[in-house]
């Protein structure tokens, strides 16, 4: 779908700049519920364009970034409202439950 990115150490920081909400996706790929939720993840970028941006940040790859957001398990997904944590779900849940989750802190 092309609505999410990848966010990395570099570019946390500007992705959090962002004047919509930010959405960030805590996966990594041997993650099996992290795959499972890959795809309602995909669909709420591509459903809430315009009022969120959704990035995905790989823990393996940015271990410092997990470590400074406290992910303990994944998949973590972290709701930003100018650059300050709103929201948290981890695990894999339903989309509707994760809909409202989100819909609830925009």
């Amino acid at each position: 779908m092309g609505a999410i990115k990848e966010v990395s150490v570099d570019t946390f920081d500007e992705a959090l700049a962002s004047n919509l909400p930010v959405l960030v996706d805590f996966w990594a790929p041997w993650c099996g519920p992290c795959r499972a939720l890959a795809p309602t993840v995909e669909e709420i970028a591509g459903e809430m364009a315009g009022k969120l941006k959704v990035f995905k940040c790989n823990v393996d790859e940015n271990q410092d970034l997990a470590m400074r957001y406290h992910v303990m398990s994944i998949p973590t997904l972290v709701l930003f409202k100018g650059g300050e944590e709103v929201a948290r779900t981890v695990g894999a849940m339903p989309k509707p439950r994760l809909v409202e989750e989100i819909s609830r802190n925009l």
